[in-house]
């Protein structure tokens, strides 16, 4: 018996229309061929969960590319074509029954505010309309008509911060699988509501753990109903559509689906109001740190730096703070500022020097003038323990430890970086267990990554990685709050088996 066979890839970023920072090449993580497999085989990804579960079914599993980078500015668009492009070849050189992609769902390039729609729809028109395709993505995608005409199946992560990415790979396959068994004749049914999340975007308490929990009592008690997601559209980017989007997958065309679909996009309107975090100021984290030292070591979210948010990395404000303290507080904080690693690279290890450090990217920042010891010169490269990315290898570019006042570890990075797990810091030399504090560039994940090894505190901070409203200027997109919005009349479309939208 021939086995099925399954084409597989990767092409993952969240790009942040406002970002000095153009994402180029360099930027990225790639693999090709062979190491595809091998390296999704040990990775806690939405690719990792589309590998094994795959294998699992028997399946030839045929790897394209993966192409993944930290969130940060628009992609440069000459390195997502030859992206692309490879991945589509590939398609064209074999016969497949089905193809699955991770993807982000909210990557934009230096041409494209849409580029996971316009991969998608190459795509469906170099493989035909007949061969499946399936997508797992993360839950702040911004999901477009050009991504959903193309596919059969959509399927977002379902937590915040996502713990089940592993989980949504393995579920696209599951459907493919049900597609190709005769069992499932997939109809995405969609309806959007033009807002934002200002904050609240944890899944597991507030507004949105009410969404999910009326969200699973729809699937739960109707079995034509497959997989319900929810997408929370990533804030910067500027498109046309933007908003809360409501997928819905059905076997064969459903009037429960566009029940569901409309209920749960009022219900976002209805709640928007609650949508609002408490964040404490750096004064008070700091002051709290002090206080409380039977919770140390504290893992502190700077919010309005977070690259995990497509921010640069490059905020001083923590340091300055923890600087003038008289309470000698010891820290370790990542400034991505490839200059100043030059700087110290060239003193040397063991070197005192004054740097002007970060503030060089973010508009509105200016360096701060330390100065203090290099303690450490590497390469940045690591790999995430997880578990979200677990595996993953990844590189902070050149880095440099700067000790500060004999208290403050000063992590400087070439390249805005994943500091939201602790084998960042390990890899420098930095022990968090030995901290009273660090600072992460992440607002959600890290709570995974750290749990049993530090305290989270959310921290008010600067920056372009938390809306602030009138901060920024959006060109193409409207929604609430950022501008004045109707009550919206919901419109509900269908994607049926001819991948064509109706309504």
């Amino acid at each position: 018996m021939t086995r099925r066979r399954i084409l597989v890839g990767r092409l993952f970023h969240e790009s942040h229309s406002f970002s000095p920072q153009i994402t180029s090449g360099e930027a990225f993580e790639t693999k090709r061929g062979a190491d595809v497999l091998v390296h999704a085989w040990h990775s806690g990804t939405t690719l990792g969960g589309i590998v094994k579960r795959a294998t699992a079914f028997g399946y030839e599993v045929v790897p394209t590319i993966s192409a993944v980078a930290p969130p940060g500015g628009l992609v440069d668009h000459r390195f997502y074509v030859r992206c692309r492009d490879a991945l589509i070849s590939l398609a064209n050189e074999g016969e497949y029954e089905a193809i699955a992609l991770e993807l982000h769902g909210a990557m934009a390039t230096t041409e494209l505010p849409d580029a996971d729609g316009d991969l998608l729809s190459r795509l469906r028109e170099a493989v035909g309309p007949d061969v499946p395709i399936g997508i797992g993505l993360d839950l702040h995608a911004h999901v477009t008509q050009a991504m959903l005409s193309s596919v059969d199946i959509c399927i977002a992560c379902k937590e915040n911060p996502h713990s089940d990415v592993v989980w949504c790979g393995e579920r696209v396959v599951e459907c493919l699988a049900a597609i190709l068994d005769g069992t499932l004749e997939p109809v995405l049914t969609t309806a959007k509501v033009p807002m934002i999340l200002p904050g609240a975007a944890e899944t597991s308490e507030g507004p949105l753990a009410e969404l999910h929990a009326r969200a699973r009592s729809f699937a739960a008690a109707h079995p034509e109903i497959w997989d319900i997601s929810l997408f929370n559209v990533y804030p910067y980017a500027d498109d046309e559509g933007m908003g809360q989007a409501v997928v819905v997958l059905t076997h064969g065309s459903s009037r429960l689906a566009q029940t569901a679909a409309t209920e749960l996009a009022r219900l976002f309107w209805a709640l928007r109001k609650r949508f609002q975090d408490d964040l404490l100021t750096i004064d008070q984290a700091l002051g709290l740190i002090a206080r409380e030292s039977d919770r140390r070591p504290y893992v502190l979210a700077d919010m309005g730096d977070r690259v995990l948010a497509g921010a640069p990395g490059d905020s001083t404000a923590i340091i300055e703070r923890a600087l003038i303290r008289a309470d000698r507080l010891r820290g370790a904080i990542p400034v991505t500022d490839p200059t100043s690693v030059e700087a110290a690279a060239k003193a040397g290890i063991g070197a005192q020097v004054t740097l002007a450090i970060g503030g060089r990217m973010t508009p509105g920042f200016a360096p701060l003038t330390v100065s203090g010891v290099v303690a450490k010169i590497s390469d940045g490269r690591f790999v995430i323990a997880g578990p979200f990315g677990a595996g993953e290898e990844t590189s902070l570019g050149r880095t440099a430890v700067l000790v500060l006042d004999d208290r403050l570890s000063i992590m400087l990075t070439s390249k805005p970086g994943f500091t939201h797990d602790p084998a960042a810091f390990a890899s420098q030399g930095i022990d968090v267990a030995d901290q009273d504090f660090v600072v992460v560039k992440s607002g959600y994940h890290y709570k995974l990554n750290f749990a049993g090894i530090g305290t989270p505190l959310g921290v008010a901070t600067p920056g372009i990685g938390y809306y602030t409203p009138r901060m920024l200027r959006w060109k193409r997109a409207r929604f609430w709050p950022e501008h004045e919005v109707p009550e919206p009349e919901i419109r509900v479309i269908a994607y049926g088996s001819d991948n064509s939208p109706s309504a």
